[in-house]
């Protein structure tokens, strides 16, 4: 008999934490779930306000290009298209509620107990849960595991209390007209596409030379012109001093002297881990510069019973790899499942992709990436309008590469700005991840006429 109530209780309800807790009782342990948002916080940042918000949103930026460009198609629209901004609202909301309770009952069929409250450990093996009424209840756990995820950042500065975080661009009482963005990641990059492409009056700006720090060069300048061309006004080395509220906006004080009269800020200037309220001080669990929960290659912290893995150990913010590190675990602690072997996490080759308009996908190391790790590099490239824009009128163009290890003739990375480019990418990151080489490329038939065949097309290193 167990002298334990659970043998793993999660703290937090998101991607990483669900899964950790359903595959856990699928192996026969008893576990338990603590989510602090209640039943929609489950599915966690995610679900409930990152990526499939974000995706709906993006959908229904798209349709004001697509209603202008049909007409070189030969399609006439009787009046002009109409943007509803609460219709988008309602039924995004009704969409993520369904899919918190598919989380809810995911967790039920699988044997998780749920408990609805905010969790703080008070031991190595203990844990006190706070509901929403102020009822507190204690449980003890042989292993904890931390999976609260992360939150945004927005730094101090005079009138930082008018901006508005990711987390409230979903649900804004009133749709902004004018909208400033400060960033360059991918969450700023995202938002501005969406709201220019529902309408707004979009500008960007970013403090460094270029956005989309980490990607490729190339991919950054392209995907910025693009943008560009799409409607958003992009500033570059360029940074907020000062915000205040006036009878026809917000009053942005630019570093520059400028100013800028909007109806909303949003900045998306970076997340940090969700950790505040944990105990993890008081328990010695170890940290680092950003409250990040510290773990070795087992998501072990230095407090043995304690576990954790997803944004709040800030390795790689993103749900494919909290899921593919929740399954590593449970195969760690409980086993693999039977006749499998246990599951191993690599964190190279993780393909990602970026929905501004047009979209990003990459896979592997960018040419910069490369050479820097020593690599001898050939760069093959196509820029093209896409068959889709010799008709619609769009000046939009697609641009793909490939970065080639010239001694061994890998594939090190693959990269695209166009449409549908994470589709496309996620199936060359399976043959990056199979050690492909520049000839199996060239050896592999096309399929026409499509975007993605320019990758397997590609004769000629243009460096």
């Amino acid at each position: 008999m167990s002298a334990f109530d659970v043998d793993l209780l999660v703290i937090g309800g998101g991607s990483g934490g669900v899964r950790a807790a359903r595959m856990a009782a699928g192996r026969g342990a008893r576990v338990a779930l603590a989510e602090a948002r209640g039943l929609e916080g489950l599915g966690g940042t995610c679900v409930t306000l990152g990526c499939i918000p974000k995706k709906l949103y993006s959908y229904a930026a798209h349709y004001s290009e697509a209603f202008a460009e049909s007409a070189g198609y030969g399609w006439s629209l009787p009046e002009a298209p109409r943007f509803d901004w609460a219709t988008l609202k309602a039924r995004r909301a009704a969409e993520i509620s369904r899919l918190n309770s598919v989380y809810a009952n995911l967790l039920k069929n699988s044997g998780v107990t749920v408990l609805m409250g905010f969790a703080r450990l008070e031991g190595p093996h203990q844990v006190c849960v706070r509901a929403a009424d102020g009822s507190e209840q204690r449980i003890s756990a042989e292993r904890i595991l931390i999976a609260t995820g992360g939150t945004p950042f927005v730094p101090h500065f005079q009138g930082s209390d008018l901006v508005h975080t990711s987390d409230a661009m979903f649900d804004l009482p009133t749709f902004p007209q004018r909208l400033l963005v400060v960033g360059g990641g991918y969450i700023a990059c995202e938002f501005a596409s969406i709201f220019n492409g529902l309408g707004a009056q979009v500008t960007q700006l970013y403090r460094g030379e270029q956005v989309l720090r980490g990607f490729d060069d190339e991919v950054r300048h392209f995907v910025a012109a693009e943008m560009g061309k799409h409607g958003v006004d992009l500033r570059l080395n360029s940074d907020v001093v000062e915000i205040h509220r006036t009878a026809s906006g917000l009053q942005v004080r630019l570093a520059s002297g400028d100013t800028l009269t909007v109806d909303a800020v949003l900045y998306a200037t970076g997340r940090k881990p969700l950790v505040h309220g944990l105990g993890l001080e008081a328990l010695g669990v170890a940290q680092g510069a950003q409250g990040e929960v510290l773990v070795n290659e087992r998501y072990q912290t230095n407090v043995p019973s304690v576990y954790a893995l997803g944004d709040v150990t800030n390795r790689v913010q993103l749900t494919p790899v909290a899921l593919g590190e929740a399954m590593v675990l449970v195969d760690d602690l409980f086993g693999p499942p039977a006749g499998k072997a246990a599951r191993q996490m690599s964190y190279d080759l993780i393909p990602t992709a970026v929905f501004t308009h047009p979209n990003i996908g990459t896979v592997g190391l960018g040419e910069e990436q490369a050479k820097a790790r020593g690599h001898r590099v050939s760069v093959f490239r196509s820029e093209f309008k896409a068959l889709k824009h010799t008709l619609s009128g769009s000046t939009e163009r697609t641009l793909m590469k490939l970065v080639v290890d010239a001694d061994t003739d890998r594939v090190l990375g693959v990269h695209m700005v166009g449409a549908e480019a994470g589709e496309i990418v996620q199936g060359f990151a399976v043959a990056l991840k199979a050690g492909a080489t520049k000839a199996v490329f060239d050896s592999t038939i096309g399929i026409h006429p499509t975007a993605a065949e320019e990758f397997v097309t590609m004769r000629e290193a243009v460096r």
